[in-house]
């Protein structure tokens, strides 16, 4: 059997082929995940990835292979996750543009595609490392131009790009020396093997192999190895300790006044961390950082468009958890701060991670953390200096007695709602002392405004107000403002009783009850009432307040 043209139909049955083969290697893929810092697991990242793209594929019926590829490219360039998953997605973008109008590819044209791959994917790098993913793609690549040069079928090029991608993936650990200390191949190397070896299986028409090719991999992985890499480094020595992963989404008012240049951004993003990746396509931009202050590298990406599929990860708090497995009795260094706040929503949790709170309790308005609440949070949070944002009136007293009875250095900033703690943690300083960022975090909440929307729940009359249950009321710093009955009324009342002309930002937290729909009318509003100001939006999902606005 032989196969000089490669339709797009069958390139669909490769593609369905690879993703289910490392589906079913990638926990084994996983366990070579053996880095100093976790960062996501490369079998499940990548899994993710071709999962994605795969779905994409499903939804064509094309014998167009540039199709195809077109549409796994962007599939995997949505769901891909972690580096190991940008890298896989580049790697297939660049092989889908290398395709552009192909009908059918020969073995020429699919040389050209592995090299376009590898071209896009280091691009995609801020600081390329050999021994990776990168290293096998480029291998892969070489040989594929070299064979093809004699050699018309498309089965016997696939044979000779998995028999090299073998050999350059067990060369990994003489190229990256953390390899080599632990006994084992690059994770994403094995992974875009498995990911070939399925691709060579449905071309073949055979049955895929039960498990993926192994480089010893069942020598090299074991719980010794693992201790010893964990081991490498302590989480206090984590230069950018968030793993921080975010799309935007192109907006045309926004690019007419910042035009997007890719490798602009790349540097950009560069100063405020490492282990970087921007991709981007006509519709949006993913980045993957490594970030002291993701927050930063967020504001960043805003000047663009919108902000979609945050993921914030803590790498110290992850690398503890690691280590701890091997060290259970071993006493963990103390970071030098450490930021404690309280937030109902996965949303604000996110928003007030990606500031650099270092754990967010979950509490607030209906429910008070208790004083041993916040002296278990200053423990995990294992800090020198600790300081402590209740965000709520009510949640202070027990956060004074925390500080009293703790043993680290804990200081409160009275905090009373949500937008005070961001505008707090946004003027903390990590070069400061402690006292110095309580004063300045102190000041920096007094000067914002603090909004909320929520509803009644009985009948009563305040301020000269009267309030009928179920009614809406606008809150404004603790004072009621406004009520109505319909919610849009009564945030129409709110902000007009909030806002003056010195004002400049106004942000928004969207509650778990408040629609896109219903947030797209009000921006609308703001727009066409207060043309000067500037909105954010961030979805906190919190519970009882619809909305809670920020102004400054």
């Amino acid at each position: 059997m032989t196969v000089q043209k490669l339709d797009g139909i069958t390139f669909a049955q490769m593609v369905l082929s690879g993703t289910h083969h490392l589906s079913n290697n990638a926990n084994r893929i996983d366990a070579l995940n053996v880095f100093p810092v976790p960062d996501g697991d490369t079998g499940t990242n990548m899994n993710l990835s071709m999962t994605s793209g795969a779905a994409e594929v499903k939804k064509l019926n094309s014998e167009d292979i540039s199709e195809v590829a077109n549409a796994f490219a962007k599939g995997l360039l949505m769901g891909a996750r972690g580096n190991s998953g940008v890298i896989l997605s580049q790697i297939f973008r660049g092989f889908a543009r290398g395709l552009e109008k192909k009908q059918n590819a020969t073995t020429k044209d699919l040389a050209i595609a592995f090299e376009n791959g590898v071209a896009t994917a280091y691009k995609a790098v801020m600081k390329p490392v050999e021994g990776t993913i990168l290293t096998v793609a480029k291998d892969v690549a070489k040989i594929a131009a070299k064979e093809a040069k004699r050699e018309k079928d498309v089965i016997v090029l696939m044979e000779m790009v998995i028999k090299e991608a073998k050999a350059s993936l067990k060369r990994t650990p003489d190229l990256l020396p953390i390899l080599k200390e632990v006994g084992v191949v690059d994770s994403g190397g094995q992974g875009l093997l498995t990911i070939y070896e399925g691709f060579l299986a449905a071309l073949k028409g055979e049955e895929l192999p039960e498990n993926a090719s192994e480089i010893d991999m069942e020598e090299m992985v074991n719980a010794e190895h693992h201790k010893v890499t964990q081991d490498f480094m302590n989480a206090a020595d984590i230069e950018f300790g968030y793993c921080t992963e975010f799309m935007i989404k192109f907006e045309e008012d926004k690019i007419a006044e910042n035009p997007y240049n890719e490798e602009d951004f790349r540097n950009e993003l560069s100063k405020h961390g490492d282990s970087l990746l921007v991709v981007s396509d006509d519709e949006i931009i993913k980045v993957h950082v490594h970030a002291e202050y993701p927050g930063n590298c967020m504001t960043l990406g805003q000047r663009y468009g919108s902000l979609i599929n945050m993921k914030i990860e803590n790498m110290r708090e992850q690398h503890s958890a690691l280590v701890g497995k091997n060290q259970a009795e071993a006493p963990k260094e103390k970071v030098a701060y450490a930021i404690i706040t309280v937030a109902m929503g996965n949303g604000l949790k996110t928003l007030l991670e990606s500031l650099g709170a270092s754990v967010v309790i979950e509490g607030g308005q209906t429910m008070n953390p208790s004083t041993q609440d916040i002296t278990d949070a200053i423990k995990k949070a294992n800090a020198k200096n600790v300081l402590i944002l209740p965000n709520n009136k009510n949640i202070i007293m027990a956060a004074d007695q925390a500080a009293e009875i703790a043993e680290e250095n804990v200081r409160v900033v009275p905090t009373q709602t949500i937008p005070q703690g961001i505008s707090a943690m946004l003027a903390f300083h990590p070069e400061a002392d402690i006292d110095g960022n309580k004063e300045v975090m102190d000041e920096a909440r007094k000067q914002v405004k603090t909004g909320q929307v929520t509803y009644a729940v009985r009948d009563t009359q305040i301020n000269g107000i009267t309030i009928e249950k179920g009614n809406f009321m606008g809150i404004a710093d603790g004072k009621i403002k406004a009520t109505h009955h319909d919610k849009k009324e009564a945030v129409k009342l709110l902000l007009n009783e909030m806002l003056t002309e010195e004002d400049e930002i106004l942000t928004i937290l969207q509650g778990e009850d408040a629609s896109d729909s219903e947030v797209k009318e009000l921006i609308k509003y703001i727009e066409e009432t207060y043309e000067d100001l500037e909105i954010e939006v961030h979805n906190g999902n919190q519970p009882i307040y619809s909305y809670i606005f920020s102004v400054e």
